[in-house]
């Protein structure tokens, strides 16, 4: 069994941890309504702000495709003359 020194040791340590997270606790929360603040801020700019309409898209002019290459075979050269 533990004894008195030891286990008031512990509640010592207990109530250190304690004050440490109700410190932080209290801090996120003033994070948080600052946030929170801030956020209600941005929301109540985008209202007044008038939306504009989209314009409607203008379509890309349609791209004009190369030429055909002729084929190899069409293209037949006349035989090279033999000399004499």
């Amino acid at each position: 069994m533990a004894t008195a020194k030891q286990i008031q040791l512990r509640l010592g340590q207990a109530k250190k941890k304690v004050a440490k997270l109700n410190k932080d606790l209290a801090a996120t929360k003033k994070k948080v309504k600052t946030l929170e603040a801030q956020l209600k801020k941005a929301k109540a700019a985008e209202k007044a702000k008038p939306k504009k309409k989209a314009a409607p898209k203008k379509k890309a002019p349609a791209k004009k495709k190369a030429p055909a290459k002729k084929k190899a075979a069409a293209k037949k050269k006349a035989p090279a003359r033999k000399k004499k």
